[in-house]
């Protein structure tokens, strides 16, 4: 009997003992989980901003890369606008008459442009927003707007020659004109200032344009980040958030972008408008208020997917090297 009795201590303190380790390995298992769970937001706390250089050379690589898919829809967009006939109507005689690869025609001078101008006012958002005091996710809107108004404002400066010339490359409809050939014919007939005409429309356009893109982008990443719970981080905020700037730019951009490429489509050899206001009063004269909306589903088609990539784009690049999302 007092065999059977140690015998059955034995036995239960065995099955204690196995139930003790058993539940400190879930007690393990469960702070492991949880502390995996919290190391993410630690990490994301921790994740630095990048310098205004850094951010600059990053909208830039990330606006390059989207213009060789958006470059067939500007060149679209910009032919609809300086002419009568519709999308399909462009489309089908820029096939025709030109071939497939007259869409890309402009595009050196799109990738310049794309490296100045859109680098600037992609580029430089974060870091000036952030040094106006607008970084905090609860900032008033009008204060991003500003943000988005000042680098674009200063970018259009910094790209309107290649502006000039990517219009005039794009509206050619012939054979194609030496990159060499179209500076020197412009420089020959109207000297640098040439290569500034409708700077003053360019600078109004991006100040509208980049306002709306990164005003409303910015707004729309908290909205949609306080309707879903996703991050600021995740790809599906950005692509929603970025969608919605892409059709509100097209609403607020339209006229000012009709205007820029009247001016800009000039031949080089004379000038058809004094300045932006006469282009303005012709262009509504001769054609009606609503012209200056023409072409507003081919603007949206270039604003919306020009958007999504451009900012998808950027944030995968900040989120590559460490720094914080827009």
């Amino acid at each position: 009997t007092n065999q059977n009795l140690v015998v059955g201590r034995r036995q239960h303190n065995s099955i204690f003992h196995r139930i003790s380790r058993s539940l400190s390995y879930f007690r393990c298992l469960e702070y492991t989980m949880s502390s995996s769970e919290q190391a993410p937001t630690a990490t994301m706390a921790e994740l630095s901003k990048p310098t205004l250089l850094m951010s600059t050379f990053l909208g830039g690589t990330a606006a390059i890369f989207a213009v060789n898919f958006t470059h067939p829809l500007d060149l679209i967009k910009t032919r609809v606008q300086v002419s009568q006939d519709g999308i399909i109507q462009t489309c089908s005689n820029t096939m025709r008459n030109e071939g497939v690869l007259a869409f890309w025609k402009g595009v050196p001078w799109a990738y310049l442009r794309e490296g100045s101008y859109t680098a600037i006012r992609l580029g430089a958002y974060a870091p000036v927003r952030d040094a106006i005091g607008a970084g905090a996710p609860d900032a008033p809107w009008y204060m991003k707007f500003l943000a988005g108004a000042l680098t674009g404002a200063i970018g259009s400066v910094a790209g309107n020659p290649f502006d000039v010339l990517k219009t005039l490359s794009q509206t050619n409809k012939g054979a194609s004109i030496p990159l060499g050939s179209l500076v020197g014919d412009m420089y020959q007939n109207q000297g640098i200032a040439g290569f500034y005409r409708g700077v003053e429309v360019n600078v109004m356009r991006a100040v509208v344009l980049n306002a709306t893109k990164m005003g409303v982008y910015d707004v729309a990443k908290g909205r949609v980040v306080d309707s879903t719970g996703w991050s600021r981080k995740d790809p599906r905020t950005a692509f929603c958030s970025s969608f919605l700037a892409g059709f509100f730019m097209t609403c607020t951009v339209a006229p000012f972008d009709r205007i820029r490429t009247n001016l800009m489509n000039q031949p080089t050899e004379k000038k058809v408008y004094d300045g932006m206001v006469d282009c303005l009063v012709k262009t509504v004269r001769s054609e009606g208020p609503l012209s200056l909306w023409r072409g507003f589903f081919a603007i949206w088609s270039r604003f919306a997917p020009m958007a999504t990539i451009q900012l998808l784009s950027i944030e995968f690049l900040y989120s590559s090297f460490g720094f914080k999302s827009i």
